[in-house]
């Protein structure tokens, strides 16, 4: 990284902070909500790079506040099989396929099932567990937060109707995030070589970052965090379909 230019520090950290918050506030899988202000400085895939250690790093301090007493296990027994190999099946689409017929499909999927919730009045209809839903939206995580840093979409369709509380939700998608963030970080610095001084100058926004947002997740309450995590859910479909439609030469 080139010292001379302060503005890519200053936008990377800012980046790297919001991610962070996010993932102290919400869990986990929502890192492509700050990913556009890196998109202003750098390369995306450059930028995927920078990101995939700096994710870990995040996943690591968060576990501090996600103990196991927050996680659902018969959920994550369900998700992380279907994980690993979207993420696999992800490096394959990264190197040898167009990614953007996939972030176009989750972002039609993403804005569908958020519809329905904001059509419906807000209201969360609990639904029972699926082993099979769980092992199909772990894979379609994968693939997604593989090839866009985006896997919350799939996730949070399978876990929001379940009504788990706020803690459990949240500390769900922060384990699941972070196994799969220390699976994906190995092959995304096999696609690029990441600026290690950069990323060495941004490691001390993560703890920052994950605390602010924990902070954040105390002061809300089951409701307030629902619809948060549907609003969040929209704006991150509505990059996914910018980013899908950009990619065709459509926008």
């Amino acid at each position: 990284m080139s010292l001379a230019d302060p503005s890519l520090l200053l936008v990377a950290l800012a980046a790297v902070l919001l991610i962070a918050f996010m993932k102290g506030a919400f869990g986990g899988g929502f890192a492509i909500v700050g990913i556009p202000l890196l998109s202003l400085v750098m390369d995306p895939i450059a930028a995927g790079a920078l990101l995939a250690p700096l994710f870990v790093a995040m996943d690591l301090f968060a576990l501090r506040y996600w103990k196991p007493s927050t996680w659902s296990k018969p959920d994550l027994l369900a998700l992380l099989p279907g994980l690993v190999v979207g993420i696999g099946l992800g490096f394959l689409v990264l190197r040898f396929a167009n990614p953007h017929f996939v972030a176009l499909l989750m972002a039609a999927v993403t804005l569908a099932f958020t519809g329905l919730w904001f059509t419906g009045g807000g209201v969360v209809k609990v639904r029972s567990r699926s082993v099979p839903a769980g092992v199909l939206a772990g894979t379609a995580s994968g693939i997604t937060t593989m090839v866009a840093h985006s896997g919350g979409p799939p996730v949070a369709i399978y876990l929001l109707p379940l009504g788990l509380s706020k803690a459990l939700y949240a500390g769900t998608t922060s384990l699941f995030f972070t196994v799969g963030n220390l699976l994906k970080a190995g092959p995304w610095l096999l696609v690029a070589t990441p600026d290690w001084t950069l990323m060495a100058l941004c490691l001390p926004a993560c703890p920052a970052g994950v605390w602010l947002g924990w902070r954040l997740h105390e002061r809300l309450d089951q409701r307030q965090l629902y619809r948060a995590c549907y609003a969040l859910l929209t704006v991150t479909a509505l990059k996914l379909l910018w980013d899908g439609l950009r990619g065709y030469g459509l926008v």
